[in-house]
């Protein structure tokens, strides 16, 4: 080799060739990681920009807005290590745009991930209308509710739920068009059936439960005792007469009820609300007494007579033979009516059967 080539071989490449091989390198390295999540140091904070270095040759920036509130900005300081989504890179020799923002979304959508796979429920909170249903904040990603699934049973008013943590559980999931479906039903269906195996392996009769009036038929009521249903018959309401449940409960009214039967193997439960009250049958006899002279309120006309309340819970015949001393073979309903106010007086009590 001649003294002048192997000059050339020993000299050093030029400064602007170092540069551009540099900085190639450092592009080829933006590229790998862009839309990446990386992990990234926080420099300084300027104005409304957060500088982090995450191992390039420029520093990248993450607008404070991103950061949600001025005490997570204040909070922050140079050193802090914290997780940052590689956006792009601003000009040959600008700087790299990274998102705190979109970080937090793709570690959420990894843990929705997780969850979805193992049937884990997740906390959510709902914050939004749409048709059809709800949105949910799921710690960063944003979920569909369907109406269908926000409780069990219809609710017409959701505002109480609105704003506060909830348990939801994913029903599916699409990375790629960026949808989450949730349910908040599926998560009380779950809660329920273990109420209820709770509650039927303790049940009893003469148990007093809390309960929610469910449906109401003519023959009673259906109340919900927190995973298992109960019927309230018309006749264990009250004490008083009544001729449809409707006269004294209504859909979604909360109501204490005692266990009048229950049938472990069909699991029949049979409840009542009047036995949690005193039996107005219990001070009958010293009350009336033969001969008494009471005024009370025709609350039945029957082919045989007139039934007179004389106080809630008590009634009393007048057979048709004792309406009149001179009008025979007339019928009830034209000598007196229904709440009519008419005076009697007690001919006979027969306690056992309840009949005065």
């Amino acid at each position: 080799m001649s003294e002048t080539n192997k000059e050339a071989a020993e000299q050093p490449p030029q400064t602007s060739e170092v540069f551009e091989q540099l900085l190639n390198e450092s592009l080829d390295l933006v590229e790998r990681l862009q839309g990446q999540v990386v992990k990234g140091t926080v420099l300084s904070i300027e104005n409304d920009l957060v500088l982090v270095d995450v191992g390039l040759k420029s520093e990248g920036h993450i607008p404070a807005r991103e950061f949600g509130s001025q005490d997570e900005i204040n909070n922050l300081n140079p050193g802090d290590k914290l997780d940052v989504f590689v956006e792009r890179f601003e000009g040959r020799d600008g700087v790299v745009v990274l998102s705190r923002e979109k970080a937090r979304r793709e570690e959420a959508w990894a843990l929705m991930e997780e969850a979805f796979k193992a049937e884990e429920k997740v906390m959510g909170t709902i914050f939004g209308r749409v048709k059809g249903g709800f949105t949910v904040d799921l710690d960063g990603v944003v979920a569909f509710l369907p109406g269908s699934q926000v409780d069990i049973r219809p609710i017409r008013d959701v505002t109480s739920l609105m704003g506060s943590p909830q348990k939801f559980l994913v029903l599916k999931m699409d990375r790629a068009r960026g949808n989450i479906v949730v349910s908040r039903r599926a998560v009380l269906e779950e809660t329920r059936a273990e109420e209820r195996s709770e509650l039927i392996s303790n049940m009893s009769e003469g148990q007093v439960l809390e309960g929610v009036i469910k449906n109401i038929t003519d023959y009673g009521a259906f109340v919900d005792l927190g995973g298992v249903d109960g019927l309230l018959h018309v006749t264990d309401i009250s004490w008083k007469r009544i001729t449809h449940p409707s006269e004294a409960l209504q859909v979604g009214q909360s109501v204490n009820v005692q266990v009048i039967r229950f049938n472990p193997e069909n699991q029949r439960i049979s409840l009542g609300m009047k036995q949690l009250e005193a039996d107005p049958w219990e001070a009958v006899i010293e009350k009336y007494a033969i001969g008494t002279k009471l005024t009370g309120r025709v609350t039945n006309i029957t082919d045989y007579g007139a039934f007179v309340e004389l106080q809630e819970g008590i009634e009393g015949l007048v057979h048709v033979s004792e309406m009149s001393w001179t009008k025979k073979n007339v019928h009830p309903g034209k000598l007196v009516s229904t709440s009519q106010e008419v005076e009697v007086m007690v001919l006979d009590v027969d306690l056992p059967k309840r009949r005065i």
